[in-house]
């Protein structure tokens, strides 16, 4: 039977250990957190440069010409497409990627018949841009996601 005295050492361990095993807990859940809205946004932006890559394809073949014809107006839309979900954005729409823009997405042709839809876009962690680090350069924390998308016009 183990003694007062011995009881009384053990008083506050658990409290203890959990002060510090608490905040590594918390960075990695926190960590999974950031990760899966990562790959939510990067699934969105997928999804985005698909429908516009079907919008393009849809919308670029001239059958006169036999090939695809890719105007301003058509890039501007299929753009809109991409960041909005709509060819004609309006004041007030919704993004489908939070800050993505018209700028992040480029629309070219590939040969007569195909189209190229691609988007680049940081993620930023809700954390911020850099990670500082005791010993020299800080550690940056945002991730260049892609999308390109390949169709043949219709």
């Amino acid at each position: 039977m183990a003694s007062i005295n011995e009881r009384n050492g053990q008083r506050g361990v658990a409290m203890v250990e959990f002060a510090i095993a608490l905040p590594l807990l918390l960075l990695l859940l926190f960590g999974i957190a950031e990760f899966g809205r990562m790959l939510f946004q990067y699934n969105s932006l997928l999804q985005a440069g698909r429908d516009a890559g079907r919008y393009a394809a849809s919308e670029a073949w001239n059958a006169t010409l036999g090939k695809v014809e890719l105007s301003g107006e058509l890039q501007a839309r299929v753009k809109n497409v991409a960041v909005y979900g709509v060819p004609s954005a309006q004041t007030g729409s919704a993004v489908t990627v939070p800050g993505l823009t018209t700028d992040q997405v480029q629309v070219s042709a590939l040969g007569a018949e195909h189209v190229v839809v691609s988007i680049s876009y940081t993620f930023q962690p809700v954390i911020g841009t850099v990670l500082p680090s005791f010993t020299g350069d800080s550690v940056p924390l945002n991730v260049l996601l892609t999308s390109s998308v390949v169709m043949r016009a219709l």
